[in-house]
């Protein structure tokens, strides 16, 4: 083989090389779905070779980065409304659904034995109860023996959709509190840690401490997390059948772009504190879009499993069905 020939034959493989890269999806945003599109884009890649990258950085970095179109989709649990769309030009459909738990760090009680009202948990993340066994807590807890040690609340430091979503659920209980991603916490003591892992491995590492986290991570790290007293003041354990439970309260509609904040649903068996995470598509970018839209469309198919089996709730068929043909509409499938 002659010197311009293996020369030739680089050039094409390179190319080649290139060309599979270029058609790889990036994408970044919410952390509060990272493991489920860990599993869903690392089964989609076995399946049928195409790579999809997904960096859980956390909801306000992911609007930021689709919007300034630093990569082909966003991952956000905030929902964003038409004007915002409209101004960002984006296209909005919800993904699954997910809840986020109270996980907590204290010697001697285990998982679901720490109840907390609905006062108890303004209480703790406002300030007005700075030690375990304030009275707020204790009173739903006299089997257990609460210390009296500084209640250390761990939370977000950067921009979230989980702290959206969480601050949600608060805003509920205490209309004062103002639902924000990054809100100005007066709680007794306060850590923050990036992304759901940080908060997680804030909460594992800190003796009396407790924090919001997605499910999966409670899962994951087997951390203990507590019973949250629902609006039908019915105290529910965080499982996958209470997350169904409450998920049956989404109500969806494609004119809108599937807006829609499902925190502190109705019914005596929902748990109080879910979210759906969403996805957000560049309207210009219709070719790409088509990539991102077949790479979920996968999901929807064969992605449910996984979502149950991490904590999370899929879609309903119905849901999916009506995204298909968002999807359609906007010539993006």
């Amino acid at each position: 083989m002659t010197l311009k020939t293996l020369l030739t034959t680089a050039v094409v493989a390179f190319l080649a090389l290139s060309g599979v890269n270029a058609s790889d999806l990036k994408g970044r945003g919410a952390s509060f779905p990272g493991p489920v599109y860990k599993s869903w884009t690392s089964e989609y890649f076995a399946t049928t070779g195409k790579k999809v990258n997904y960096t859980p950085t956390g909801s306000g970095d992911g609007i930021k980065s689709i919007k300034k179109r630093m990569v082909d989709f966003a991952g956000s649990d905030k929902p964003l409304k038409a004007k915002q769309l409209a101004k960002a030009k984006l296209y909005m459909f919800p993904s699954v659904i997910g809840s986020i738990v109270l996980a907590y760090n204290i010697d001697g009680v285990k998982d679901g034995e720490l109840k907390l009202s609905r006062a108890a948990v303004d209480a703790i993340f406002t300030g007005k109860a700075t030690h375990w066994d304030d009275t707020l807590i204790t009173k739903d807890n006299a089997a257990l023996k609460l210390p009296h040690e500084v209640i250390t609340t761990c939370v977000r430091a950067d921009k979230a959709g989980t702290t959206f979503n969480f601050t949600y659920f608060l805003n509920k209980i205490n209309p004062d509190f103002k639902v924000s991603k990054k809100p100005t916490w007066k709680a007794a003591k306060v850590i923050a840690g990036k992304s759901n892992s940080g908060v997680s491995a804030n909460i594992q590492q800190i003796k009396n401490s407790i924090g919001y986290i997605e499910y999966s991570y409670k899962i994951k790290l087997g951390l203990p997390a507590a019973q949250i007293e629902n609006k039908e003041g019915k105290f529910i354990n965080p499982t996958v059948a209470s997350f169904q439970d409450a998920a049956k309260y989404a109500t969806w509609t494609a004119e809108n772009d599937f807006y829609a904040v499902i925190g502190d649903p109705a019914g005596a068996t929902s748990y109080p504190i879910v979210a759906a995470t969403f996805i957000l598509l560049p309207t210009e970018k219709t070719q790409m879009n088509k990539h991102v839209t077949a790479f979920i469309d996968w999901a929807f198919t064969n992605g449910d499993k996984a979502a149950v089996e991490l904590g999370y709730v899929p879609l309903p068929k119905e849901t999916k069905d009506t995204i298909r043909a968002y999807w359609e509409a906007k010539k993006i499938k």
